[in-house]
């Protein structure tokens, strides 16, 4: 089917509302899904590979039952179906050396802390959903309003 997903996971609900509503401009080309565990991102993971699909952004609290952001975040990246996904962690809770942990063997692409502005988050989504459209030589053409035009001119550059 080809869908490009956006994925958050957090336990708070108005956590995933917020997000959600923060980045709602995306729903015109991308899929977006949120899980309130790791193991529903986990179940949701394995549909969408199932399909076809792509699951090019993941935006992960790191505090959570179960299993923490982190974790799942890492778990995500030893996935080879998953690897290069882009990953964000966005949380108000991660000590320093949850964020060295993350950056290094979950091999995040961002950090976001809560309270976070709605600016920030979308540029980051576009720059790295940008990323992975190119990374993963996704036609980008229907894409090119919710991509970072810089970003997409310098990968394109590096092309030719």
């Amino acid at each position: 089917m080809d869908n490009i997903y956006i994925i958050t996971v957090d336990d708070q609900r108005e956590v995933l509302d917020a997000v959600s509503s923060d980045l709602s401009d995306f729903e015109e080309k991308f899929k977006l899904e949120e899980c309130e565990t790791a193991q529903e991102a986990e179940e949701l993971l394995e549909e969408i590979y199932d399909q076809g699909d792509f699951a090019a952004l993941i935006i992960s609290d790191h505090v959570m039952p179960e299993k923490s952001g982190v974790e799942f975040l890492k778990d995500i990246h030893r996935d080879e179906r998953f690897n290069a996904s882009k990953k964000i962690l966005l949380t108000g809770l991660a000590t320093h050396e949850d964020t060295i942990e993350a950056i290094n063997t979950a091999h995040i692409n961002g950090y976001i802390e809560k309270p976070w502005k709605r600016e920030k988050l979308v540029k980051m989504a576009k720059e790295l959903l940008t990323q992975y459209i190119m990374d993963q030589g996704i036609d980008y053409e229907d894409y090119m309003p919710f991509l970072d035009q810089p970003a997409l001119y310098a990968a394109l550059k590096k092309r030719t």
